[in-house]
């Protein structure tokens, strides 16, 4: 067929649209889907087993600690199945470079197949494909609309065994394929070697002993803090639009405050973190919420998570989720950011839990419809599962087998996707509960004017709902969902009483409403924090076609601007929290909090020597510059609690602004919360202009 000059334009007009789409940095509205790459599609049978590394294929798929096929190249002839699921993010797994020999545990061979054995954070792994495959991959996904999140592990190596040279690589780091040094030799002091994590509610030993045996870096070491945050940088200069960060519970906010500041600064991407709650009362709960409210990463909500899981899988009562639900709407400064999910490649999928494939699809509702990101590991849609041994790690990792679009899984996904992609109230919107018993969950998003009402139905009853309030104008309301899960309509009368009805058992209805916004309103801003010069994103309604972006009172460059998203430089202002505005024709916008920060982020450890204390109290550090918390002694504001492996002398790892001469101070903080300030004269240092810092001092009395 013979196109036409007039269609060869549409066809680079469409391209150049859908493409550009994908990099916004406003992720509020994604659905995001999980793949472990060699668990998904061959490709490309060509890579299955390469000469670099043979022998860690399985074409049997019996050993499931072995390679099984999955490529870079069978993402990239999948992405039109992704983009007809409604999927607008991927996660893939991590990319880089893995070991080349087997690690044998019970004289089991085991390859990384799952890509958190890394080698060489300068090269793709020879069984995933090349930078090519993996530049066509992201292109591909652009081109649909779609974008790339690539798991970052910066935490460790590959595993290593002190007692035996033999074992696997011994944790070795390579660059571009030139051997570095290996964690038995560790010449150069590149890894920690502090033995395995035995107390994982001990700050010390989750942030500075070894995940398992796996080789714990040391990322204060200015060559492994030069070396990863190169590599991070290299996977933003292949096109990529987010990172999701291993481990961050295991390594310090501090030195991960400077990796997002490096990031933010190379581009105005989303991050977000695998920091692993053990339970509703994680000792570290409150370290987990201070670094989400601080570091521009937003945690994947394992808090959210455990009460998913509990009250769909388990039939805990609807009381525990919104119990959930209001707790980290209290604790969460930034909680539309976080990724909400089900399962994932860590834990028993949802079907081995509980096979009721109504509660899958309640909990799917759920997630694509409550605050957050929804995040769905792959397969879910296609009810993938083995419930070998609990179905726990490597079973919860099954080879995709099914690509069926029609599954009531898909179609719910496809749905409440489509939805996502137009509702702000979904997006950006607060959540309300409206109505609770044990079986019966009615909640409202809303932002400004427009509204989404949902109702879920997990007992094998009908419901009679009466008193029921909401947001939604007066008038009647279909199913959103057409009856896809039994969901039923209702009537608003004017002062927003829903007319009493009965809720369908075993059922979720979605009931919409999305107002046209009078003036700008804004939704979400990213990243969070950043220097000035740093570009970021605004998302929102209402914002036509120009205005103005307002830091305070200082206006700032614009990059570009449509109705529903603005692309700004942060102005040069004084560090602190900024309130962003939007001004147009129409009107003022609500604000928006940014944190200015005062200039490029160095990691220092922060040492005190000969700091006595008492049975539970904990040291601080606090100093008069915005990242030291400008004197603050509140316990988000500070770095702390220090660490204490050494008695009396504490140490943290803090991100210091580059070249600054900076004033600081520690403090006691006893039990009770009373606060004891050291004494005498305010602590100097001058911060390196690059590369890492340390300094020590005595407490002063």
């Amino acid at each position: 067929m013979k196109l036409r000059k007039t269609d060869l334009f549409i066809c680079f007009v469409l391209l150049f649209v859908l493409s550009t789409v994908a990099y916004g940095l406003d992720f509020k509205g994604e659905v995001i889907y999980q793949i472990m790459i060699d668990r998904f599609y061959d490709g490309d049978p060509s890579n299955n087993d390469p000469a670099k590394s043979p022998g860690l294929y399985d074409s049997t798929k019996s050993n499931w600690k072995l390679y099984w096929g999955g490529d870079l190249k069978g993402i990239t002839q999948k992405i039109p199945y992704l983009a007809d699921l409604g999927i607008t993010a991927i996660w893939i797994t991590p990319v880089h470079d893995n070991i080349d020999v087997a690690a044998y545990y019970n004289g089991v061979p085991n390859a990384g197949y799952h890509g958190y054995w890394a080698r060489d954070f300068k090269r793709i792994e020879e069984h995933f494909g090349t930078w090519a495959d993996f530049d066509e991959m992201v292109q591909t996904a652009h081109n649909y609309g779609i974008k790339v999140l690539v798991d970052f592990a910066p935490n460790h190596t590959s595993p290593a065994d002190v007692n035996d040279p033999n074992f696997a690589e011994r944790g070795a780091l390579y660059y571009n394929g030139q051997y570095w040094d290996d964690y038995l030799n560790d010449s150069h002091g590149y890894w920690h070697h502090n033995g395995g994590i035995s107390n994982w509610d001990d700050r010390f030993e989750t942030q500075y002993k070894n995940l398992a045996d796996l080789a714990d870096l040391s990322q204060q070491h200015p060559t492994i803090d030069a070396y990863l945050k190169e590599a991070a940088v290299d996977l933003i200069n292949h096109g990529i639009d987010g990172f999701r960060i291993d481990a961050i519970k295991h390594m310090t906010m501090g030195w991960q405050l400077s990796l997002a500041d490096h990031i933010f600064s190379t581009k105005d991407v989303y991050m977000t973190g695998e920091w692993y709650l053990g339970g509703y009362n994680d000792p570290l709960y409150g370290d987990n919420v201070k670094f989400a409210n601080r570091t521009g990463i937003a945690p994947l909500d394992f808090y959210m998570n455990r009460a998913i899981r509990d009250v769909f899988g388990y039939n805990s009562d609807f009381y525990v989720l919104n119990d959930a639900v209001e707790k980290t709407k209290q604790d969460y400064k930034w909680k539309n950011d976080l990724p909400v999910f089900i399962d994932n490649h860590d834990m028993p999928r949802f079907l081995t839990i509980n096979p009721d494939y109504n509660r899958l699809h309640q909990a799917l509702a759920f997630i694509l419809t409550c605050r957050g990101i929804p995040l769905i590991y792959y397969g879910t849609e296609q009810y993938l599962h083995n419930d070998t041994n609990g179905g726990g790690d490597p079973w919860n990792r099954p080879m995709m087998e099914s690509w069926d679009q029609n599954t009531t899984a898909y179609q719910v996904i496809k749905k409440l996707s489509s939805l996502r992609q137009t509702q702000p109230a979904l997006q950006y919107g607060d959540m309300y509960q409206r109505w609770i018993n044990s079986d019966v969950y009615i909640y409202e998003r809303k932002f400004f004017d427009s509204v989404v009402l949902v109702a879920i139905n997990k007992g094998s009853n009908s419901t009679y709902i009466s008193g029921l309030y909401t947001a939604l104008p007066s008038g009647s309301y279909d199913d959103y969902l057409g009856g896809l899960l039994n969901g039923t309509s209702i009537w608003v009368d004017g002062s927003g009483a829903v007319s009493n009805f009965y809720l369908p058992a075993n059922s979720v209805s979605v009931w919409t409403y999305k107002a046209t916004p009078s003036m700008p309103q804004i939704g979400s801003i990213g990243p969070v924090v950043g220097r000035p010069g740093n570009q970021i994103t605004i998302g929102g309604e209402g914002f036509g076609s120009s205005g103005t972006v307002y830091f305070n009172n200082t206006p700032a460059s614009v990059i570009s601007w449509s109705p529903t998203e603005i692309k700004v430089t942060v102005p040069s202002i004084a560090p602190g929290i900024a309130q962003v505005k939007v001004v147009t024709s129409a009107g003022t916008s609500n604000s928006i909090d940014y944190e200015v920060l005062t200039d490029k982020l160095i990691p220092v450890v922060f040492t005190v020597k000969e700091a006595y204390t008492d049975w539970g109290d904990q040291i601080y550090l606090t100093g008069n510059v915005q990242e030291l918390g400008n004197w603050s002694t509140d316990f988000e504001k500070t770095y702390g609690p220090m660490l204490c492996p050494n008695y009396p002398e504490w140490f943290i790892v803090a991100s210091v602004p580059a070249g600054k001469t900076i004033e600081f101070k520690f403090i006691k903080v006893k039990p009770d919360g009373t606060v004891i300030w050291e004494g005498g004269s305010n602590h100097t240092y001058t911060v390196p202009t690059s590369g890492t810092g340390n300094v020590t001092v005595y407490w002063q009395n």
